[in-house]
């Protein structure tokens, strides 16, 4: 019987490896130098946690069981509860504001597809403890500092935003009851991936008021912030989330990034826990599903427990950034970059245990340097040094014998030099 890969996971073969090492390790560079600290959580937390303020969506999506005490489990289908957990169990001990980041892997029972599996990773930062938007900026232009990084462009992504508090502030301008706001919530969420006629139609099984109806299906097609101003009228609320909004353009001009961003009223967020400022960040081409997403949270600590703080973050997954890399071709040089660095050949048989001391010397010295088991011609050798993509092949033959010489070749040009093996390691 041939077992196959679960549906929904991946393999990562060594070619596979590269591209995820790429994603992640730049998700780590970016967080750190812009000040956030690195944190996780175990694999698995009560499946309570989940059900309590994630909401309809994530609940359904878990993969759930009972361990032998018949506790019930779930394995983390997002690291933000666990966050929220973590901080709250340490609160009058942690300095603030509390800067967090986390690479987790993540696993979701839901319908895999392009650019959405069961088991991926993600990258989360959170700042905790900062009430002005300026943390909300922050948190955007990390995402983008991170894209910039990969080699993305303005031309390649966007960022599109816009606030819950707006948003809800309208809601309950229109008079659409408490009750009602979640699930509208969900149905406004999924306005742009489906057709304008069955987001009506969700919209009327939530709304029965066809006056009411009618203001959500204006306010969803309002294109800018100053085209809000007048749409909004007198409402306190929604006057102080524009204001806070064009707060927020503010910072990410004066950080340099606002051609990367845009208004779209169009941006809830699925999630229960949004309370303010939400974003998410598109491939242009809009062919795929979301690369980033996040917002402010200011009551998901209370939410668990814990004290009421204001807190915003974002998560980024690897499915669908994987996909826009490889895409614009940001790819290509990784076999280069992943390659070995040094590859010592031996002319002869005899020289064999000369050349392992070279390979010792060189992995010693912090370089990567391999070689081949089975010897054989030094052709055969180069070809290997070129199959694991080496930048330089170190020959161990005459001129070492005679003269403690080697013969370095540079596997891009071709070029040989004779070298003295005590200089070439000092050369290092």
């Amino acid at each position: 019987m041939e077992i196959q890969s679960v549906k929904g996971t991946r393999d990562f073969y060594p070619e596979d490896m590269a591209k995820r090492n790429f994603i992640a390790d730049l998700w780590k560079q970016v967080s750190l130098r812009n000040g956030f600290s690195e944190y996780d959580g175990p694999i698995f937390e009560y499946l309570a946690m989940y059900q309590l303020k994630s909401g309809d969506e994530i609940a359904t999506q878990l993969f759930a069981f009972e361990d032998r005490g018949e506790r019930k489990l779930a394995i983390r289908p997002e690291i933000t509860p666990t966050l929220a957990r973590m901080v709250n169990q340490r609160i009058n001990t942690l300095p603030r504001p509390i800067k967090w980041f986390s690479v987790p892997r993540l696993c979701r029972a839901e319908r895999p597809q392009k650019g959405r599996l069961r088991e991926f990773f993600q990258w989360n930062i959170d700042i905790i403890g900062v009430d002005d938007c300026l943390a909300d900026a922050e948190v955007i232009f990390c995402s983008v500092d991170y894209l910039m990084q990969t080699g993305l462009t303005s031309d390649d992504v966007v960022v599109r935003i816009s606030s819950r508090r707006l948003i809800a502030a309208m809601l309950e301008y229109f008079g659409i009851e408490e009750k009602h706001l979640e699930k509208v919530y969900g149905i406004l969420d999924k306005k742009s991936k489906m057709p304008q006629e069955t987001f009506e139609k969700m919209l009327e099984e939530a709304i029965s008021d066809s006056n009411k109806r009618q203001k959500v299906l204006n306010l969803m097609a309002v294109e800018s912030l100053v085209e809000f101003e007048s749409f909004a009228g007198a409402d306190k609320n929604a006057n102080e989330a524009i204001e806070e909004l064009k707060k927020l353009f503010n910072y990410l001009n004066i950080m340099g990034i606002s051609e990367f961003c845009r208004f779209d009223i169009g941006i809830v967020r699925g999630l229960a826990y949004y309370t303010g400022i939400v974003f998410e960040i598109y491939d242009k081409s809009e062919q795929l599903r979301a690369i980033c997403g996040g917002g402010r949270y200011d009551n998901l600590l209370a939410d668990f427990g814990g004290q009421k703080i204001s807190a915003t973050g974002m998560g980024m997954g690897d499915c669908v950034l994987g996909i826009v890399l490889e895409e614009k071709g940001l790819f290509k040089n990784l076999s280069q970059k992943s390659g070995i660095e040094y590859f010592v050949a031996f002319a002869e048989e005899s020289l064999q245990n000369e050349s392992l001391k070279i390979i010792a010397r060189l992995r010693r010295a912090g370089r990567k340097a391999d070689f081949s088991y089975k010897g054989g011609s030094l052709g055969k050798q180069l070809k290997q040094a070129s199959a694991v993509n080496a930048a330089i092949c170190v020959i161990v033959g005459e001129e070492f014998t005679q003269k403690k010489q080697l013969v370095i070749k540079d596997m891009n040009s071709g070029k040989q030099d004779i070298i003295a093996v005590e200089d070439f390691f000092s050369r290092l």
